[in-house]
């Protein structure tokens, strides 16, 4: 059972729900049903959103994969850790006028290096 993978999901979850939760409150204020509206904060709210829906589910599921292949435990709270704390960064560090803030690019290339590195450990378990 994929023990720890089921502690960073559950943590994960709860931040796919609060970041959900922003364009849907938004979309009342503002009285748009589908899209953006042209609204720059709804956008971006959107985009949060989004971009933590398009890489986290990956990221979880080589954890659980790596996890049900004897990962210690350590190297799982380190994978674990990072991916949170990667996407807390991209999700605080996303605005819309600079495309550079440290948040973003540290949560972003955080995810996606995590992401290459569980793969490619993911593909040598295979082979072992």
């Amino acid at each position: 059972m994929p023990t720890i993978t089921l502690l960073y999901a559950g943590i994960l979850g709860l931040m796919s729900i609060a970041l959900s939760a922003f364009p849907g409150s938004m979309r009342g204020k503002v009285g748009v049903s589908v899209g953006d509206g042209g609204n720059p904060e709804l956008l971006l709210a959107i985009r949060r959103h989004g971009n933590f829906t398009e890489f986290v589910p990956m990221a979880i599921i080589l954890m659980a994969l790596l996890e049900l292949n004897g990962l210690g435990t350590l190297t799982m709270h380190i994978f674990g850790g990072v991916l949170v704390l990667a996407r807390i960064l991209h999700a605080t560090g996303l605005k819309l006028d600079d495309i550079t803030t440290l948040g973003r690019g540290l949560g972003a290339g955080g995810t996606a290096l995590l992401t290459v590195v569980m793969s490619i450990w993911a593909i040598t378990e295979f082979f072992i």
